[in-house]
């Protein structure tokens, strides 16, 4: 299995942006799409973006989609997300995940779906 590592989370005001960024490692992450989940202090791990494994399709949960962008350069073996206009509600731990997939275009968007997690990067947003 690939192994993960999120970067980029800290503390920011509201309004401000960040670009998370997860580093896998192995030569297989062309294998693999990949997705970003969060986690806020007393709630479920939700689904934040997802990316096919060619990078051409996408998904997001609808209250983000604008303010967000997911995006992966497999020459660097890194997806990001990259978040703009932040708000104090999205505020949480984020975490990349990847699943082996044949499919270039497949996104997943379910939790139970993906395979390898990274350890998470806390952001924080202040008002």
């Amino acid at each position: 299995q690939v192994q993960l590592v999120e970067s980029g989370g800290g503390l920011v005001q509201a309004g401000d942006s960040l670009r998370l960024s997860c580093a896998a490692s192995g030569r297989t992450f062309k294998y693999y799409a990949m997705g970003w989940f969060r986690q806020a202090p007393g709630q479920e791990r939700e689904f934040v973006a997802a990316i096919s494994t060619s990078g051409g399709n996408t998904n997001y949960t609808d209250s983000l989609k604008g303010r967000f962008t997911i995006s992966r350069d497999s020459a660097k073996n890194t997806v990001y997300l990259q978040m703009n206009n932040l708000k104090r509600e999205d505020t949480a731990v984020y975490y990349c995940a990847a699943v082996p997939t044949i499919s270039s275009r497949q996104v997943f968007t379910s939790r139970g779906e993906y395979v390898s997690w990274g350890q998470g990067t806390q952001v924080t947003v202040s008002s």
